[in-house]
């Protein structure tokens, strides 16, 4: 793949031969996703020798060249918005942002205000990377709205483009603390299974066949054993949605007060109704990248929110 200015020029390779059209142009130009990939064919901004190619679900075939144009961002549709915001790291480029459980990441149906992207654009007054759209100006990557932690945002699209690329190549370094039911035996180890929404349910995420879904990877640890509970340390290879929720439900041990993948066992109802908890038990604690632009090394670390903190602490041995 090679870039140049708002074009984008991608190859189909070998092991994408029969993949649709959309799947194929995401995996080989990461900075883009998937929707945004269909937008751009079914509007005519992508070619194949010269001529336009309007199906995302045409079936790619080894050795095609594509062309893609990427029109110049239009100024976002999202109202800026005056809403705080736990800035732990910012430069010319990017910052890291400590978002809190009950953020909507951006806007989209049922949210299309008082989100994260409203926050940034009061925050950085128009120097947001447009590559994501309209809406999602320096979205590189989200976290579930009720999942609290750590979130890097582009600024501009160089940090944009070489952070999309480490996420793609799954080099960026991503921690969460989660507190799960029961005590998992082994206390260390790693789901391996791939994601895709449900057939049944399209607001779910499910583990499907492998050629169905995306491979997603999970490695876990136990940090402290609670009562008929623990806080673990789940180190994410891939970033799939919903993933640490579905592989450690799908192992016995869902996340405590997660209101689509875990059932509340009788020995913390109570505990969860005395607290007001009432969202999953997850936090993304780390995150590491190379910067983008002068490729210093950058790790940044969250403490556990307060309302983990006091599930946790309620919960010790």
């Amino acid at each position: 793949m090679t870039q140049g200015g708002s074009s984008v020029n991608a190859t189909i390779t070998a092991d994408m031969d029969g993949w649709r059209l959309d799947r194929a142009l995401a995996a080989l130009v990461p900075l883009l996703s998937r929707e945004r990939i269909k937008t751009l064919i079914s509007s005519g901004e992508v070619h194949s020798g010269g001529v336009a190619v309007r199906d995302p679900s045409s079936k790619a075939r080894t050795g095609t060249a594509y062309a893609l144009t990427i029109p110049e961002p239009r100024a976002a549709t999202a109202e800026a918005q005056d809403i705080p915001l736990e800035i732990v790291y910012e430069d010319d480029h990017l910052l890291v942002v400590d978002k809190p459980a009950g953020l909507v990441v951006h806007p989209a149906a049922g949210n299309f205000d008082g989100t994260l992207v409203n926050a940034l654009l009061h925050h950085c007054r128009g120097r947001l990377s447009g590559i994501g759209g309209v809406a999602r100006p320096g979205i590189v990557h989200r976290i579930d709205k009720d999942t609290s932690g750590l979130l890097v945002v582009a600024k501009t699209d160089r940090a944009h483009e070489g952070l999309a690329k480490q996420f793609a190549a799954h080099s960026i370094e991503r921690r969460y603390l989660a507190i799960a039911n029961g005590i998992p035996n082994p206390t260390t180890g790693t789901v391996d299974a791939p994601l895709a929404r449900s057939a049944q349910n399209r607001k779910k995420v499910a583990i499907v066949e492998a050629d169905r879904g995306k491979r997603a990877v999970t490695h876990y640890r136990l940090l402290e054993a609670l009562k008929d509970a623990a806080l673990l340390e789940c180190q994410l290879e891939t970033g799939r949605t919903h993933q640490v929720r579905v592989h450690m439900a799908s192992i016995g041990h869902a996340l405590l007060g997660d209101p689509v993948y875990g059932r509340t066992r009788p020995a913390h109802r109570e505990v969860l109704k005395e607290l007001g908890f009432n969202r999953q038990a997850l936090h993304a604690a780390v995150i590491g990248f190379v910067h983008p632009v002068d490729r210093k090394n950058c790790r940044f670390e969250s403490k556990i929110p307060e309302d983990m903190q006091r599930l946790f602490s309620i919960l010790r041995v």
